[in-house]
């Protein structure tokens, strides 16, 4: 096995790096803290993790001390719960001058796939000079395996899909500063491609069969080695029937007992546990999101149906059944990811006399943002339907602004004392915050 793994330390620092699109996102190292990166598969964490080997690299850090394993890679199979100290042992047998006198980089993509990987990466900052980047596809590792297994050995950031802002780095478009009549157009055309794409980005630039056929791999791989494998689901069809359910009903409110009812209405046996622990475990994958009612009461807001979101709103439109699905509901989508790239709580929000407003954002449990997503407010019954919900729920909650998002309008609509912004997707995206990880 040693050889093995030398081997592949090896093949890793002779190969050329793909560093691919620079991501908006900035991992801090911090001294005796391993710096995770965590997200769905496919996100571009590996690529990420080469473009912050370049930097060392830039700064002038030698390519011998980067040790770079990959735990998808079929060779480590293997290296199990006791095997992981052959890693160091491997690396070390290579360059035994650099023990004790350089610092190491080490990267391990993917980390998940080991068992037993929190213990060695613990002993590892302990024993040796090194600084420790991890990747993992599971939000477990930004809690419960952290929290319990590294006692505060670690910092954690998020990386989703391409944003706007990424894709326009991807295109080559300047979405900064003021816009000229010419920027905004090559912007509004880039995000016409966003919203046919989405934001994976092995997806930008394919053709439309490419990507459906890429978007299906993506959505079988996640449910079976994302939930499947990792949790050794006993009613795996039960799990796909419920995942398919959900991505046609993206946008849509839900709860555990009319998923459990719809299960049972196709001959499943999965008890609302089980179908409760598949919800989890979506979320665990940063597949499918989970928005709750925005409520004081902890239990009131566990008791009301929830509302279910997908990673990405192109995803959606590949891989569901296209009956239930339409166009608004994926632009409500592609709001939720921007947000949620931003603020780990969103909830949605019901007035006192039961009109609806798709996103609040609270900070400090305070509300902070009030976002309705529709896609025209060209119809009259449309507009006041949008507008009335945003009034009470301001009023109700003492804010002055509120947030229309729109496909193309943009306008401002006065509102007892406050204002109601209109504004279309693509300016919305612009002028969210940059992201930053948690």
């Amino acid at each position: 096995m040693i050889e093995t793994i030398k081997a592949i330390i090896l093949d890793f620092q002779d190969a050329r790096l793909e560093t691919g699109v620079p991501r908006r996102l900035r991992i801090e190292t911090a001294r005796g803290k391993a710096a995770v990166c965590i997200g769905v598969r496919r996100s571009g964490k590996s690529t990420y993790m080469f473009q912050v080997v370049q930097r060392l690299m830039d700064g002038g850090v030698s390519r011998q001390n980067i040790l770079f394993l990959n735990f998808f890679d079929d060779r480590l199979h293997n290296l199990r719960r006791d095997n992981l100290g052959l890693i160091v042992e491997a690396y070390f047998s290579i360059y035994p001058e650099k023990k004790n006198s350089e610092t190491i980089y080490c990267f391990f993509d993917e980390i998940q796939a080991a068992s037993g990987w929190e213990p060695f990466v613990d002993r590892l900052m302990r024993t040796e000079k090194c600084e420790v980047y991890l990747t993992g596809s599971s939000a477990g590792m930004l809690s419960k395996e952290i929290a319990t297994q590294m006692r505060g050995r670690a910092l954690s950031w998020e990386m989703f899909p391409f944003s706007f802002r990424e894709f326009l780095d991807f295109k080559g478009v300047a979405g900064e500063g003021p816009l000229s009549t010419k920027k905004r157009l090559l912007v509004q055309k880039a995000f016409e491609e966003y919203w046919e794409t989405g934001g994976f980005p092995a997806v930008a630039g394919l053709g439309r069969n490419l990507r459906i056929k890429t978007h299906q791999e993506y959505f079988h791989t996640i449910l079976f080695r994302d939930l499947v494998e990792r949790h050794d689901v006993s009613h795996p069809k039960a799990a796909a029937d419920l995942a398919h359910w959900l991505v046609d009903n993206t946008a849509s409110l839900y709860s555990v007992n009319k998923l459990t009812g719809y299960l049972k209405s196709l001959g499943h046996k999965a008890p609302k546990l089980a179908v409760a622990d598949y919800l989890e475990w979506f979320e665990d994958a940063y597949f499918l999101f989970t928005v709750r009612i925005f409520d004081p009461s902890l239990a009131r807001s566990n008791t009301n149906p929830k509302k279910v979101y997908c990673i990405d709103h192109a995803l959606v439109v590949s891989t569901s059944s296209g009956i239930l699905v339409n166009s608004g509901h994926l632009l409500e989508n592609l709001v939720f990811t921007a947000l949620r790239r931003l603020y780990a709580k969103i909830h949605y929000y019901k007035t006192k006399t039961g009109r609806e407003v798709d996103f609040i954002v609270p900070r400090h449990g305070r509300p902070q943002m009030l976002v309705q997503v529709c896609e025209s407010l060209a119809e009259p019954q449309a507009r006041k339907r949008e507008t009335a919900a945003l009034r009470e729920a301001m009023a109700e909650l003492d804010l002055k602004t509120g947030t229309i998002v729109t496909r193309n309008e943009d306008e401002r609509i006065e509102a007892g004392g406050g204002t109601i912004d209109v504004i279309p997707a693509w300016r919305f995206l612009l002028e969210l915050p940059e992201a930053s990880g948690f």
